[in-house]
């Protein structure tokens, strides 16, 4: 589907998508593997290509390629937003890019052969207010109708920090279920408009609640306490650890096997993507966190920024346990 000014699209309530997900600070991606990662020496470039980046678009991807129903819905501008929109044409999934005058971000992953990741991310374009207006009438009107929306990433410099509220608000109002994967003030803000989940990662947590999480207990006190600060669902990433789902009915704990994780970027995004999947698939919420546990373990063992299929996520989400926490 081309990128369109959404002044000039078709009716919202027409063709909505089951899963819609939105990312406001999409990037185009330029991923590099190197022969190794050290200080004050030379490497080789091995390989190097560009993609369409940001947590949504890569949680459209995922969905897409387990077999459902996802509309990506992103900002788009400049050079590399042409580039960026060339990629999703081609990614089989369907999408609407909102028209804006600044060039989306270029972000930078280095990967090496044994395993060491370092990603650069710009901070984004500025949005002119008529544009962000624009931008979130399209999330609004496509809400209608969608059985889960994620709010996924980052939020461009100057977007107020509110705006993932106002959207989780609104959806409430629909009796939509919203999905949150943000960080810093826009979880803060995000929480208190009390989405259906919150997806952080470890440092996220760490970063809101402002302490350090060390051990078992501390985590699992973390995820309580971000569910009773809004969230009636909370799914603690916790990288090669797995995972803690925090409900009113109990916490419980997603425990992956022992992996050597090649590239673990995008692993975040892939659970999120697969438990939102498994939840529309009727599978329970601690069924699907196994899956979502599956699906970013299976990805952290591939090279580069890619995402494990449906078969690969299927094996593994086989020898992932889950744990009633007392």
């Amino acid at each position: 589907m081309q990128a369109f000014d959404y002044n000039e699209a078709r009716s919202p309530l027409a063709s909505v998508p089951t899963i819609l997900t939105v990312t406001i600070n999409p990037a185009l991606d330029r991923n590099v593997t190197a022969d190794r990662l050290v200080f004050e020496d030379r490497a080789y470039i091995l390989n190097a290509y560009d993609s369409a980046g940001g947590r949504g678009i890569n949680a459209s991807r995922v969905i897409h390629s387990f077999g459902g129903d996802t509309l990506a819905l992103l900002p788009c501008g400049g050079e590399t937003g042409d580039r960026l929109a060339s990629f999703l044409d081609s990614a089989g999934f369907p999408y609407e890019a909102i028209r804006m005058q600044s060039a989306v971000r270029v972000n930078l992953s280095i990967s090496d052969e044994q395993g060491l990741t370092i990603k650069l991310n710009e901070r984004g374009p500025l949005l002119a207010p008529e544009e962000l207006e624009r931008l979130e009438a399209a999330v609004c009107a496509r809400m209608q109708g969608a059985a889960w929306v994620m709010l996924c990433g980052s939020l461009p410099p100057r977007v107020p920090d509110d705006f993932y509220a106002r959207l989780i608000r609104f959806g409430r109002r629909l009796g939509v279920p919203v999905l949150l994967d943000a960080d810093g003030d826009a979880l803060r803000e995000g929480l208190e408009a009390r989405p259906a989940v919150v997806c952080p990662n470890q440092q996220e947590a760490e970063a809101l609640l402002g302490t350090v999480l060390l051990t078992r207990h501390h985590m699992v006190e973390a995820a309580e306490t971000l569910r009773k600060r809004g969230a009636e669902s909370v799914l603690l990433s916790l990288g090669s650890r797995g995972a803690l789902l925090a409900r009113p009915e109990g916490v419980f704990e997603i425990v992956p096997p022992p992996v050597d994780a090649v590239c673990p970027i995008g692993a975040g995004d892939a659970l999120a993507a697969a438990y939102v999947w498994a939840l529309t698939s009727g599978h329970a919420p601690e069924e699907a966190a196994r899956w979502g546990v599956a699906a970013g373990t299976a990805s952290a063992l591939l090279p580069g920024i890619r995402f494990a299929n449906l078969a690969q996520t299927d094996e593994m989400r086989r020898r992932v346990e889950v744990r009633r926490i007392p």
